[in-house]
């Protein structure tokens, strides 16, 4: 019942996405064939809406798979540095291989997302006494420090202003032939799926998952992957999206319990609604205007963020 339910919802935000924006479009306008407004749908409004639900669903799981593999709930990519990696990458790929084309940039941002991940967890692993807070704040610094070198570079190369742009968050310029990229998120996730159960157990910690059989090295490196991919391919689309996979687990999580196999599909469809309703809010509340989706999200992330950590203590 309650999937049923989530999945009502999405499926209405989503379609209240489509009808949302400066161009006025309606239902009359779609049933009468009028071909500028079906066009503008089909490549502007379809895509933006197609990037939304990707994203959402992609950046949730990311999270819920970073808070299984460092045991704590308050990990993900925006407090784990893997955001900043992967505007690194594309630093890089602007720099020495501005014509090498999209495949050459997805696979940069790749390599140092998940490269920055391996380090992340290394160095939670080094950690003596692993705070819920202090690990988090751990990769804060982590990533401060990789957005530091990544933010000199760009000084240095006359480009910050291009920097600074890939790392806000915004669907507006999505249209059609310029997100498909986002669908390399679709294996990742279905490889999550497909594995919940050893993401679960591996949350348990590495001398008990090793009790129970399981190759704890094989299954962190998969995770690290679907993050890795997932990550990248949200970036180079649309720009960051900070704290969605770190309020969405934790809320879901709350609300449904732990087991992962069976919250996997809540995380996914709840993403999904939040990014689309905080899409939807920056569409309407400076009309015509429109704000920018990593703004809003962060706004509301970051008051859903501390509210949780004053709560949880």
């Amino acid at each position: 019942m309650r999937f049923f339910v989530l999945t009502v919802i999405m499926l209405l935000s989503a379609a209240l996405s489509l009808f949302v924006g400066v161009a006025d479009i309606s239902m009359a306008d779609i049933i009468g064939r009028d071909m500028d407004k079906l066009a503008l749908i089909t490549i502007s409004r379809i895509p933006r809406t197609a990037a939304l639900l990707l994203a959402g669903v992609g950046m949730s799981v990311s999270g819920v798979i970073m808070q299984q593999m460092t045991q704590n709930k308050f990990v993900a990519p925006t407090t784990a540095g893997t955001l900043e990696a992967a505007k690194m990458g594309l630093l890089i790929f602007l720099l020495f291989v501005p014509a090498a084309g999209t495949a050459m940039k997805m696979l940069l941002a790749f390599l140092f997302t998940f490269l920055a991940s391996i380090l992340f967890l290394a160095i939670v692993r080094k950690i003596r006494f692993r705070n819920v807070v202090f690990v988090p704040l751990v990769g804060l610094m982590f990533g401060g420090i990789i957005g530091s070198v990544t933010t000199l570079i760009a000084v240095r190369m006359n480009i910050v202003q291009d920097s600074n742009a890939w790392m806000m968050g915004d669907f507006s310029g999505i249209l059609q032939g310029r997100y498909e990229l986002i669908y390399l998120s679709l294996p990742a996730i279905a490889v999550t799926y497909l594995y919940a159960s050893k993401f679960t157990v591996i949350g348990m910690g590495e001398e008990f998952s090793r009790n129970l059989g399981l190759n704890y090295r094989a299954v962190m490196n998969i995770g690290l992957f679907c993050v890795s991919l997932t990550v990248s391919a949200v970036v180079i689309t649309a720009g960051a999206i900070p704290f969605l996979g770190l309020i969405v687990p934790n809320v879901v999580s709350l609300l449904f319990g732990d087991n992962l196999k069976k919250t996997l599909p809540y995380v996914a469809l709840s993403g999904a609604i939040f990014l689309l309703l905080c899409d939807i809010a920056g569409r309407v509340v400076i009309y015509p205007y429109e704000i920018p989706i990593g703004v809003s999200v962060s706004i509301i992330g970051a008051v859903i963020f501390l509210v949780m950590l004053l709560w949880k203590k």
